[in-house]
């Protein structure tokens, strides 16, 4: 009997290829698009044409609640706090990882398929397992990922771990399917626009209260609309106009300030890292050499990380660095190996 494979699909090209793969390798495939929001979800159209294309079945699984409890009301929280969250990296962690594995789960499927640029492989030390670069490194999407789990990550598959995108796109040309011309997303897919700033006036104006722009010195130069609008290392739309250019160096959500300085205010060495997590191992029990991002976008720099508390972790850069951004993740790599990555919560200055 073949085994059984369940794929996320959202309508685009990667996980329409991904699904194709999957049914040449002779898998017993069934795609499953996700309702997130009300009006609005995935491409379910697409998906469902991809899926008749291919001669393989199509569901529909209504994640609305979960997603609004565990990712939008978080997107929402963390922005009023003067932090930037990553929303697809809640996402991934409790929707599609728990949530859908879950489901998959319970319907006797083997795996779990996503369309995401990363690679699963068995480690050396079995029976482990460990999460990898994707192969097109300006596609890579273990980023995301490094919340993934021993118990999970056996009955996950990522089809397109070791391709490049313009592979991708030519197979799906080949395959005549029918999301092969669809453009590339790059927006949140709960906020229309990546307009975050519209977002919250509209579903959560409570987050947007008025207070004041100071320097680091403490001057008042003018007001804001609210700190939801702001995000550290940001240097446009600062409502403030000065003879050297300046940043936002600090959010301070108690007193509602939004603290502006220049460049060589946001450079800092050392960061403390919340909710840490590791894959090849339970918890961080001495210092480790590691590359680590501090932004999705951002390059991998040589770093020393070492346990401090309960799941955190303080982490000493090579070399200083700029705008790093409560909110946001940080992972850490040996290699194009995933170890694990936390929350940053607090950077200090050098």
């Amino acid at each position: 009997m073949n085994k059984r494979v369940l794929i996320a699909m959202s309508g685009g090209v990667d996980s329409s290829v991904a699904a194709a793969l999957l049914v040449r390798q002779g898998f017993e495939v069934k795609g499953v698009t996700l309702k997130l929001t009300p009006g609005q979800c995935c491409d379910i159209g697409s998906a469902q044409a991809v899926c008749e294309h291919l001669g393989i079945p199509h569901g529909m699984l209504d994640a609305q609640a979960e997603f609004t409890d565990g990712v939008i009301q978080n997107f929402v929280l963390e922005y009023q706090q003067g932090r930037t969250p990553n929303p697809c990296i809640r996402c991934n962690e409790i929707i599609k990882f728990r949530l859908l594995l879950e489901y998959a789960r319970l319907q006797s499927f083997d795996f779990l398929a996503t369309g995401h640029y990363a690679q699963i492989e068995p480690a050396p030390q079995e029976p482990l397992f460990q999460l990898k670069k994707g192969v097109d490194s300006g596609k890579d999407q273990s980023y995301f990922l490094y919340r993934l789990s021993q118990a999970q990550m056996p009955n996950i598959l990522f089809p397109l771990g070791g391709m490049r995108k313009e592979e991708v796109r030519s197979l799906a040309r080949e395959l005549r399917l029918p999301a092969a011309e669809r453009p590339e997303s790059q927006e949140i897919c709960f906020v229309p626009g990546n307009d975050y700033r519209g977002f919250l006036k509209k579903h959560a104006p409570e987050t947007l209260q008025a207070g004041d722009l100071v320097l680091s010195d403490g001057k008042i130069i003018g007001r804001h609309t609210g700190i939801a609008f702001f995000t550290v290392g940001q240097r446009r739309k600062l409502g403030y106009a000065a003879g050297e250019r300046m940043y936002v160096v600090r959010i301070e959500p108690s007193s509602q300030r939004v603290v502006l300085g220049p460049l060589s205010e946001l450079r800092t060495r050392s960061i403390v890292v919340s909710n840490a997590h590791f894959i090849p191992f339970t918890s961080l029990r001495t210092g480790m050499n590691v590359s680590v991002k501090i932004r999705y976008r951002s390059r991998s720099v040589p770093a020393v990380i070492e346990p401090r508390g309960q799941n955190e972790v303080l982490v000493e850069l090579q070399d200083a660095a700029a705008g790093v951004c409560p909110g946001q993740a940080a992972v850490f790599y040996t290699d194009d190996i995933v170890l694990g990555g936390g929350i940053i919560e607090a950077p200090r200055q050098q």
